[in-house]
This record gives C-alpha cells, structure tokens and sequence, in this order.
C-alpha cells in the first residue's frame, strides 16, 4: 500500500510558475513508477508527466513538453513536478499516482496506476 499527498497548487498569472510536490508513505518508493496526472472540469484525467524508479526515463504529454519537468528524491520518497510558462489550459487539479514497475505498464495512462493522492489544485488566470 502507498499513500501519496500533494501539496504546492495554488493560484498563478499565465506565464508563471508552480512547483508540486508529492509525499509517499511506503518502504519501497523506488519499486514504483511515478506520474503526475490532471483533471480539469468536464474533462477526463490525462497523464501529464512520469518518472520511472530511479528517474532514468521520463515521459510527458505534448502539451507540457519544454514547460514541465518530473524529478523524484528516492532518498525522502518524494515526487515534484515543476511547471513553468503556465497557460490557462493548464488549470486543473492535478494528481500524483504511484505503479508497481511491470511489462506492458502504459505510463501515462491513469487505468494503469494503483495508487493515487487526494489532487491539489492549479489555477491559471490574469
């Protein structure tokens, strides 16, 4: 069992930036993949970023691809996601998930993902 909470959302002008971080509870932090997801209203959860068990591999969707960066501190079981260049697109509550490392394992997909905090908020607007 993992147990995450996020922290770091808040309010911001288009053009700023945020940095979440993720807290896990677990003995085996780097037995699991590592991802942040978002929701907005209306919408479905997307994947927005992951990181694999010891940060060697990252994915990200396109539409945060030069603005967002994932890092992870397996040493404090922490999970971060800066994001910088915010836009107002980018204004949901966004989520860290935790997955056991295994084949066929689709990093960016939410269905994927045993483990999921409780979400911090993003807002974006002048």
């Amino acid at each position: 069992q993992v147990q995450l909470v996020e922290s770091g959302g808040g309010s911001v002008q288009p053009g700023g930036s945020l940095r979440l971080s993720c807290a896990a509870s677990t003995d085996t932090y780097k037995d699991y993949w590592m991802a942040w997801f978002r929701q907005a209203p209306g919408k479905e959860r997307e994947g927005v970023a992951a990181i694999s068990l010891v940060g060697t591999i990252k994915d990200y969707a396109d539409s945060v691809k030069g603005r967002f960066t994932i890092s992870r501190d397996n040493a404090k079981n922490m999970l971060y996601l800066q994001m910088d260049s915010l836009k107002p697109d980018d204004t949901a509550a966004y989520y860290c998930a935790a997955a056991p490392s295994r084949v066929g394992l689709r990093v960016l997909v939410p269905h994927d993902y045993n483990f999921w905090g409780q979400g911090t908020q993003v807002t974006v607007s002048s």
